[in-house]
Formats: structure tokens, C-alpha cells, sequence
């Protein structure tokens, strides 16, 4: 098995995005960047967000490298209404004036109990996990519909469907995103477009590289049996927003070795 990386810089390009732009928040590292550079292996043309601008450009410039388009627009997500939405609109710009494809993938999760959680970090969580993908589907969404055409995905997590003892708000705004999401289908999939949410297991990813023992006795009873690459879910995004899933609306694609539903030992 490659690693993450070694897969990344590996992927083959093909045209089956091609002529397609799309927005892929917090991918300045971690399971937003194998997004934004699978999406651009397959000719979409991508925005890099997230509040480091140099790990941005970082980001930009592999794609860049691999013969892809990419343009960075910074963005704190926690910010401001306005904030978000002059984002989205700058995105939109430097796409050419339109987004064909949303992955609403940023999320911050601070890993405390109930208890410990500060309020500045509860108040963070739920404007970056909730707010600003509710608000950036209300700016995208309807010219979506008015073409015709378009696909949204949200990055949920197995943990919003498992008891655990910490991280209530974050699995609840989990939860949410996968609600918000079967909403937006039957919102806008009559108008021809497609929203669905990936939901990753235990992945390991550079945020998390200090917990590695961690992740693999939380992955040992899983079929795969390992965590989760980031490349992994970048691939089931892919498939989201390609002509093989245009059936697919307000669903919930797995992407956790199995961890959700089955034990091995």
C-alpha cells in the first residue's frame, strides 16, 4: 500500500473533470489537498482555501507542477458572514465566474470532553463545521440550479453516528452536515444538482501524525485494518462529482475501512 503522498504524487490525469472548476475548503493540507489535487489530476480547475496562505500555495504549486489549475484564496471560516461570502465570491472569480463543483470539507475539532470544551472553541466549531457551509451553499447553490448542473459534497465523519465518550460537539456538527445535506438534495437536486457527503473513518493525516499509535489500535478490528489515507476520500469525492454518480442524491458514501459497521475481531 503507497502512502498518502506517494499515491498523490502518482495519480494519473485524466479528462473526466475537464472544463470544470470547483472550491475545496480548508485544503492547505490533510484530506482537503488530496481532494483539490485529485479534482485537478482530472482537469477541474480548483481553489485552494484555507488561513495559511503559504500551505495554500504550497498546495497550488504541486498541482501546477502535475500539469493542473489551481488559484489560492484565503479564508478564515470562522470569520464573519460577509467574510464567507466575499470569499465565495472572489472564488468565483477566479474560476472565470462560475463554480461547478462545492466540497465543503473544512472543520476544526477540538478533541476534549464536554466538560473541558471552552466556549471561543465551541463558538469556532460551529461557525467553521456548520455555519460556513450553510452560507456558502446559499451563495453557489442557486446559479447551480439556474444552470442546470452542479455538485456539492460535504465531508462528514464516522463519528457522527457512534457514541464516544468526548467530542459531542463535533460529532453533533457532523451529524448536522449529513442532515444538511439530505435537506440540500431535495433543495436543489430537482434543478439538476447533486449533493452528497463523504463520511471518513479514523484518517491519518499531518494534523494528527503525533497520534499514530492511536489511530492504528482505533483500526486494528477494521477490515482495512489501518487508517484511512486522505487520497482515499479524495477518490470517493471524485466519483461524487463525476456522470457515474448522477443518481446519487442526499447520500452518505462510507469511507472508513469499515469501522462504522463491521469488526473483525
Amino acid at each position: 500500500m503507497q502512502s498518502n503522498e506517494a499515491a498523490l504524487q502518482s495519480l494519473p490525469t485524466d479528462s473526466r473533470l475537464l472544463g470544470r472548476t470547483a472550491i475545496v475548503t480548508g485544503s492547505s493540507s490533510g484530506i482537503g489537498e488530496a481532494i483539490a489535487r485529485v479534482l485537478a489530476a482530472s482537469g477541474a480547475t480548483v481553489v485552494i482555501s484555507g488561513r495559511d496562505v503559504d500551505r495554500a500555495r504550497r498546495v497550488a504549486d504541486r498541482i501546477s507542477a502535475g500539469g493542473g489549475a489551481a488559484h489560492v484564496v484565503p479564508v478564515d471560516l470562522a470569520g464573519g458572514y460577509e467574510e464567507i461570502r466575499e470569499f465565495a465570491a472572489t472564488a468565483e472569480r477566479q474560476l472565470g465566474g462560475r463554480v461547478d463543483i462545492l466540497v465543503n470539507n473544512a472543520g476544526i475539532y477540538p478533541a476534549t470532553s464536554t466538560v473541558n470544551l471552552a466556549d471561543a472553541d465551541l463558538d469556532a466549531m460551529l461557525a467553521t463545521n456548520v455555519r460556513a457551509p450553510h452560507v456558502l451553499v446559499a451563495e453557489v447553490a442557486p446559479a447551480m440550479a439556474t444552470r442546470g448542473s452542479g455538485w456539492i459534497v460535504n465531508v462528514g465523519s464516522w463519528m457522527s453516528r457512534v457514541g464516544v465518550p468526548f467530542g459531542a460537539m463535533y460529532t453533533a456538527s457532523k451529524a448536522a452536515i449529513e442532515q444538511m445535506t439530505r435537506t440540500w438534495a431535495a433543495e436543489f437536486g430537482p434543478y439538476g444538482v447533486n449533493v452528497n457527503t463523504v463520511s471518513p473513518g479514523v484518517t491519518s493525516t499531518p494534523g494528527n501524525a503525533g497520534s499514530a499509535a492511536v489511530l492504528a489500535s482505533m483500526t486494528a478490528a477494521t477490515v482495512a485494518g489501518r487508517p484511512v489515507r486522505p487520497v482515499d476520500i479524495a477518490f470517493g469525492v471524485r466519483y461524487l462529482v463525476s456522470e457515474d454518480a448522477a443518481f446519487l442524491h442526499g447520500t452518505v458514501l462510507d469511507i472508513d475501512g469499515g469501522i462504522t459497521k463491521t469488526r473483525v475481531s
